[in-house]
C-alpha cells in the first residue's frame, strides 16, 4: 500500500512539472513556430509570393479598342434587338449569328474578388479570358450549361477559389462539390499548379507592405478566401464579404456604359451588367460580314466583360440566358450555313 502511494505521488510531480515546463516553454514553442514561418516565408522570399501570376490576368490592357463605337452609334440604324438566344445553336456551343441586332440577359460571374461590383456609368468592353487558369475557368461556364442543377451561387463560389488560386487540396465543403462535378479528374489536378496555401499573417503582413493598395485588396481577399475554403466553415455570404467590396470605382468618361467593341470576328458587342451576377449583352452584326458566306459564332463561354476602371469587376460571360421567353420568333429570316 505504502509502494502504491508513493507511486502515486510520484506520477502526480512528473504531471506537475510537465505542466510547468510546458507553461514555461509552450510559450517559446509558439514563438519559435512563428518565427520558423517567417524564416521559411524569408527563404523563399516573399517576392515569390508576389510574383506568382494571377489565375485570371486578362485587363482593360487585354482590350483591343480598335474599331470601337461610341453608344449611339447603333441609333441611326434603326434597328430593334431581337433575342439572341432564339438563334440557331452552334454544336460546340454558343449560337449562330445572322445579320441584325440581338439581345440576352445572361448569367455572369465575377472573375476578380476585391474589387467593386458594377455601378451604373461604368464602360465595359470586350476582352478574352486569358491566364493560367483560363481553359479551366472556361471549361466551367460551358459545363455549367449541362448541369442547370448547380446553382449560380455555387459556381460563382468556385470560380472564386480558383481565382484566390486556391490548391485542390484545401477545397472543403460544397466548393468541392461543385468542382468534381464540373471539372474532369485532369482538371482538378491543374488546380495545384501555381496555387497558393493560406499564408501566415506574418507572411501577409510584409506582403501587403510591398504592394500599392488596390492590388493589396486584391492579394488580402484571395488570402480570406483561400482561409474560408481551407476551414470548410463557411457560406456564400462570407466569400462574397470577401470578394465584393462595398461602394463604387468612379466611372472613367472616355469609356461610357454602353460603349461598343468592336470583336475580333468582325461583329459589334457591348454590356450593361446589373451587378456582377446579371448582365444584358447586345450583338450587332453587320450585313456585309456574311456577304461570303461566313459563319460566325457567339460564344460567350470565352468572353470578358472587362471594366475600364482597374477597381472594379472583370465578369465571365455565359450562354445561359436568364428569363428567356422562347415563344417568340425572330423577325429576321435567318438561315445561317
Amino acid at each position: 500500500m505504502k509502494n502504491t502511494k508513493s507511486l502515486c505521488l510520484g506520477l502526480l510531480f512528473i504531471v506537475a512539472s510537465l505542466n510547468n515546463v510546458n507553461a514555461q516553454f509552450g510559450g517559446l514553442k509558439d514563438k519559435l513556430l512563428k518565427v520558423g514561418t517567417a524564416q521559411g516565408a524569408k527563404a523563399l522570399g516573399v517576392d515569390k509570393f508576389l510574383k506568382q501570376p494571377a489565375a485570371i490576368t486578362t485587363s482593360f490592357e487585354d482590350v483591343n479598342r480598335e474599331g470601337e463605337k461610341m453608344p449611339d452609334f447603333i441609333t441611326s440604324l434603326k434597328l430593334k434587338a431581337q433575342p439572341l438566344y432564339l438563334l440557331p445553336k452552334n454544336p460546340e456551343g454558343g449560337f449562330v449569328l445572322c445579320e441584325g441586332l440581338y439581345e440576352m440577359t445572361n448569367k455572369s460571374y465575377c472573375l476578380k474578388a476585391g474589387t467593386f461590383a458594377p455601378s451604373k456609368g461604368d464602360g465595359y468592353m470586350f476582352a478574352p479570358v486569358l491566364g493560367p487558369k483560363e481553359e479551366i475557368v472556361v471549361s466551367i461556364l460551358k459545363s455549367a450549361e449541362k448541369h442547370p442543377e448547380v446553382e449560380q451561387h455555387d459556381i460563382q463560389a468556385l470560380l472564386w477559389t480558383i481565382i484566390a488560386r486556391t490548391k485542390f487540396a484545401d477545397y472543403n465543403g460544397q466548393v468541392k462539390v461543385t468542382a468534381i462535378k464540373l471539372l474532369t479528374t485532369k482538371q482538378l489536378t491543374q488546380l495545384e499548379g501555381g496555387a497558393l496555401g493560406v499564408l501566415p499573417f506574418d507572411v501577409m503582413e510584409k506582403a501587403k507592405d510591398q504592394l500599392p493598395s488596390g492590388v493589396r485588396a486584391v492579394f488580402e481577399a484571395e488570402n480570406n478566401i483561400r482561409q474560408l475554403v481551407a476551414s470548410g466553415n463557411y457560406t456564400y455570404a462570407d466569400m462574397e464579404k470577401y470578394a465584393i467590396v462595398a461602394g463604387m470605382a468612379p466611372p472613367r468618361s472616355d469609356v461610357p456604359s454602353g460603349i461598343w467593341t468592336k470583336h475580333p470576328d468582325g461583329y459589334y458587342v457591348r454590356y450593361f451588367p446589373s451587378g456582377y451576377s446579371i448582365t444584358k449583352v447586345q450583338v450587332y452584326v453587320p450585313k456585309e460580314l456574311l456577304a461570303n458566306g461566313n459563319k460566325l459564332v457567339y460564344d460567350a463561354a470565352g468572353d470578358i466583360a472587362c471594366p475600364a476602371n482597374t477597381g472594379s469587376q472583370r465578369l465571365a460571360q455565359t450562354n445561359e440566358p436568364l428569363e428567356a421567353n422562347y415563344s417568340l420568333k425572330l423577325t429576321t429570316i435567318c438561315n445561317p450555313k
